[in-house]
């Protein structure tokens, strides 16, 4: 599977576009087409039916402490700028990023990597070449070394028949192993050297509120959800009956000023999240950490997502947050990523009482196995908290505590992405002649998939297309359902394969004398033969 493949299948059909592409475009933004906005909707209704609407409270779930609650939240875009000084990210949601001083061009520290090589490079004014030894980088990629043969041949002026007298040195590294940059090769540069020393760069997108853009009036485009859950918290207990343990799920955009957005829709300055903010009493969190992590991961599993290229990683000590118990990732292997590599699809926190503290308190930092308040050179709390009291007071056991919250946090635009990934097959299948033809579609979930049936009559003629018109109408009451008849039928076959449509019915010669009509699958490409008035029973069982 090519990612290119995927790319251009996914402009064609009309499931994602560059934004602004009349423009030339705009790095790190994407518009989903007419099937994509079907695609991705789906994958988000799936996700809040299967976390939400169809959750029974008063049945405990396998594998779960207990029974539980869910709820949910639509929360703004932008907020009280002190949230996000009291939740850290004011202070601390930034990337290191580095500039080229000659190609102008601004790099992530932790995605430039490279290796030692060793060449002769022809001095100026015919001078003799002198051997010479640099570090050539790229970014990170599918075929590192292949970027990194490209880019040592074009600075030492070798053709390709002179690859084989480069001496490489060392395995391919990031280049924040190395102690300086003076024999640097940047990426996109002609000269060593020209990189600067790795900076902050502050991820969020900052806006002003009112007329007279103050710096009393700046705030930030939210970089995550889950904060407007955290301060809706007391609002969520007083105005409903819910009981800890329960959750609130809430799906809506996040903005982050990425550095260097790429592959594709993965890394996106604006994106679309799929959260939930599990609290229970801090006894039980450990078992409720375990039960969520497991559940986020069957979910993809029942979804389609191949055991193969899925797994779920538990992170190391050194990798968690100042803030966290416990983190695991569920990672999917992307065709953009190098053999054995994985990008995260969801991360599973389990945050303690980190963030309901902080908007008690202020902003938290870690002394020891402690968490504490920040405070300034002279005592004071370095960002303060609201001071109301977001505690939980349970009547039947008359105890108070702040709850602990578990985090299942999916990304809506990376989950489509890997289910198209997963979904893009290749086999061979005759065509409208009976020859074997190469056959491409897309085997989503039926839940998923963007079209659910598509109706062709056979021919246009001889009470077909009114049979058809009438079946289609029938169909479009209960399903996401297509109308074709132009061109031969096994070329709408493919059109609708092609976009993933699970089931395709044709209306034929047949139809006329019996009422029944071919339905044909998309993966056996089996054809059967059933009643019209049983289509719509029998479409709702299949899906």
């Amino acid at each position: 599977m090519q990612m290119d493949q995927i790319v251009a299948l996914c402009k064609r059909r009309g499931f994602l576009f560059q934004s602004s592409e009349i423009y030339g475009g705009l790095n790190g933004f994407w518009d989903y087409g007419p099937l994509g906005v079907l695609l991705k909707r789906n994958v988000k209704d799936a996700w809040w039916n299967d976390m939400v609407t169809n959750h029974n409270e008063l049945i405990t779930p396998n594998g779960a402490p207990g029974a539980y609650e869910m709820t949910g939240l639509d929360c703004s875009i932008i907020m009280h700028p002190q949230v996000w000084k009291c939740s850290g990210h004011y202070d601390l949601f930034h990337d290191y990023m580095v500039d080229c001083r000659e190609s102008k061009k601004r790099y992530r520290y932790d995605h430039v990597i490279g290796r030692f090589v060793t060449g002769k490079k022809h001095g100026e004014s015919g001078a003799p070449a002198t051997e010479q030894r640099i570090f050539v980088t790229t970014i990170e990629t599918d075929n590192p070394q292949n970027a990194l043969n490209e880019a040592a041949m074009k600075f030492f002026g070798l053709r390709k028949k002179d690859a084989e007298t480069l001496q490489w040195d060392g395995i391919i590294q990031p280049i924040s192993k190395l102690p300086n940059f003076d024999d640097v090769l940047a990426p996109d540069a002609k000269h060593i050297g020209t990189l600067t020393p790795p900076r902050e760069f502050n991820l969020m997108f900052k806006t002003v509120i009112g007329a007279l853009g103050g710096d009393d009036d700046a705030s930030f485009l939210r970089p995550e959800t889950a904060q407007g859950i955290f301060v809706n918290f007391k609002n969520v207990c007083d105005s409903t009956r819910v009981r800890v343990p329960f959750g609130i799920a809430q799906i809506g955009k996040s903005f982050r000023n990425e550095i260097t957005p790429r592959n594709f829709t993965f890394r996106s300055r604006e994106f679309e999240q799929m959260e939930i903010e599990f609290f229970c009493h801090p006894s039980q969190s450990a078992a409720w950490y375990k039960y969520w992590r497991d559940r986020r991961f069957a979910w993809y599993v029942e979804m389609g997502l191949s055991g193969e290229r899925l797994r779920l990683r538990e992170h190391e000590t050194d990798e968690l947050s100042h803030y966290s118990c416990g983190t695991a990732d569920i990672e999917y292997q992307f065709p953009f990523l190098s053999e054995g590599e994985y990008g995260e699809l969801e991360g599973i926190a389990h945050r303690g009482d980190f963030d309901l503290r902080s908007h008690i308190e202020g902003k938290l930092v870690k002394d020891g196995d402690k968490l504490v308040i920040e405070k300034t050179t002279n005592g004071q709390p370095k960002h303060r908290g609201s001071g109301k009291d977001l505690s939980y007071y349970d009547d039947l056991t008359k105890e108070r505590y702040i709850p602990h919250v578990i985090e299942p946090s999916a990304g809506a635009d990376r989950a489509t992405l890997a289910f198209l990934c997963e979904a893009y097959q290749i086999d061979t299948a005759p065509d409208e002649n009976g020859k074997p033809q190469e056959r491409v579609y897309l085997k989503f979930h039926p839940r998923i998939a963007p079209v659910k049936v598509a109706v062709f009559p056979l021919v246009k003629k001889d009470g077909m297309p009114e049979v058809a018109t009438e079946i289609y109408a029938e169909l479009k009451k209960n399903f996401s359902a297509f109308y074709d008849d132009k061109g031969a039928v096994g070329r709408r076959y493919r059109r609708q394969d092609e976009i993933g449509t699970p089931f395709c019915v044709t209306i034929d010669g047949q139809t006329l004398q019996d009422e029944t009509v071919t339905l044909r699958n998309r993966d056996s490409l089996q054809q059967i033969r059933i009643k019209k008035n049983e289509l719509v029973d029998e479409l709702k069982r299949k899906l």
